[in-house]
């Protein structure tokens, strides 16, 4: 392994972490970040799975207790299974929609232009969402309803489409859904565990002839340090969701998203070569 690929695995895996549970698009910024610098092919596509599975481990391990809490109770404390079913029937969606559109949607909308359009769209749509009046119905978790989830598990869907945001999606849905942004974001964590896993475990069995013992080094470094910088993510976001709102990350998105395409439209970089 050359000290380029050890950099690339290294930049790739902190993109991968700080953005994940950021509502501005981890695969939106995976694919600008990986077109600028040369990452591609298939080691990046098993690559990609590897670092997606650090993050996941992140917010697992941040809320191990109250994931062994509800582990506990589900034999005998309502609370706990209907959190349970809840998570199920927003899982759901996704996986209908995944397995049916995935590899349509993997090649026709996984290019920078895509990004950028879905980055702009949807800033503008989350500025909008924490402008109107937020009348809230469901304070905390053990308030939601199946429908509740339901709707939010709808509003993930959206996030097929690169540059959308999983965890953007889920929390704007669960705002304009009247939940509180507490309750949006944590269940945007949660739901993200069944849905990355299932999304990781769905990837790696198809394309499981990819991972090479020879990449075993660049997958560690891209895995630890996607992992670590999760960890930064999720902490600093919950702090940060206690005393403001998501408008930040809408005027990123929309700034960021303007960027490309302006790179696009004066030629400055060409993103023609990452089409489809």
């Amino acid at each position: 392994m050359d000290f380029w690929v050890a950099a690339q695995a290294l930049i790739l895996g902190i993109v991968e972490g700080l953005t994940e549970f950021l509502p501005i698009s981890s695969t939106g910024h995976q694919i600008i970040v990986a077109d600028l610098l040369g990452f591609g092919g298939e080691r990046a596509m098993a690559f990609n799975i590897i670092i997606q599975l650090g993050a996941i481990l992140a917010v697992v391990w941040e809320f191990r207790a109250k994931i062994l809490a509800i582990l506990h109770g589900l034999p005998s404390q309502p609370r706990d299974r209907r959190f349970t079913a809840n998570l199920l029937v927003a899982f759901l969606p996704a996986v209908v929609l995944g397995v049916l559109c995935a590899d349509l949607i993997h090649r026709y909308l996984f290019n920078p232009l895509t990004v950028a359009g879905a980055l702009v769209l949807g800033g503008v749509v989350m500025l909008w969402a924490e402008r109107r009046r937020h009348v809230v119905r469901v304070e905390t978790l053990d308030q939601l309803r199946w429908h509740d989830a339901l709707k939010i598990g709808l509003a993930q869907c959206l996030a097929m489409i690169p540059g959308t945001s999983r965890s953007g999606a889920t929390i704007i849905g669960g705002l304009l859904f009247g939940l509180s942004r507490q309750a949006a974001t944590e269940f945007s964590f949660f739901l993200a565990m069944p849905t990355m896993v299932g999304a990781a475990v769905y990837s790696g069995y198809k394309y499981h002839e990819l991972f090479m013992p020879a990449d075993l080094p660049v997958f560690a470094i891209g895995f630890v340090t996607s992992f670590l910088f999760a960890m930064l993510a999720v902490r600093g976001l919950l702090k940060f969701i206690a005393h403001h709102s998501y408008a930040v990350f809408a005027w990123y998105r929309i700034a960021f998203g303007l960027l490309i395409l302006a790179t696009w439209r004066f030629e400055l970089i060409d993103w023609s070569s990452a089409q489809g």
